[in-house]
């Protein structure tokens, strides 16, 4: 079965790359986070847990650029990470207007308030690094749609799973995705605090 009610934008993309069906835990997972329900996904590697978040990030966003505050961001471990996982949203944006931006923490966060500032559809960057762009008043969330956390097996580090914790205190609402290749206790744990009534797909 091909992928079924997505942004056709995003269906023309698909068929330029070749990616004709969706895998087993995708056929699962895309619709359960497109019903806007807090989801957790986990999933062993090469599952394609990313390329569903890509997919329903576009979807989320309409495939288009609105106003200037960030509509989706995602948390990732690390500057590689970020970086990588802008790379393959743009693989995903050729002559697209939507802008992607990356922040880690080997950035100084006045750099990163600044280029925020111009106008983003979707953050992606670590937890510490958006903890200490709420600090400084360098990023809103009065659009904010869909906030993913990729690969989050990272979180069984106590610093990193903190600053998701602070982060989740500055959000009023949006809808929470969780990928990870198991869940852990610290994971599960989400469910007490801003993953309340989700939803797990499992591969």
């Amino acid at each position: 079965m091909p992928f079924r009610k997505i942004h056709p934008k995003i269906q023309e993309k698909l068929a330029e790359m070749e990616i004709k069906i969706p895998t087993p835990f995708q056929k699962k997972c895309i619709p359960a986070i497109k019903s806007g329900a807090n989801v957790f996904c986990t999933a062993p590697e090469a599952s394609g847990k990313t390329t569903s978040l890509i997919l329903t990030t576009l979807h989320k966003l309409n495939f288009e650029s609105v106003g200037e505050a960030p509509r989706a961001i995602i948390l990732v471990e690390d500057k590689d990470s970020a970086l990588a996982l802008q790379d393959a949203f743009a693989s995903y944006m050729s002559y697209n207007a939507l802008r992607v931006y990356a922040g880690y923490d080997q950035l100084h966060v006045d750099v990163q308030k600044s280029e925020i500032f111009m106008g983003v559809d979707i953050l992606i960057t670590t937890p510490k690094s958006l903890n200490k762009l709420f600090l400084a008043n360098g990023v809103g969330t009065s659009q904010l749609m869909i906030l993913s956390i990729d690969d989050a097996d990272f979180l069984t580090q106590k610093s990193s799973y903190e600053a998701v914790m602070a982060i989740s205190q500055n959000i009023k609402k949006c809808q929470y995705v969780i990928y990870a290749e198991k869940m852990n206790p610290k994971i599960k744990r989400f469910e007490n605090y801003f993953m309340e009534y989700a939803k797990t797909v499992k591969a």
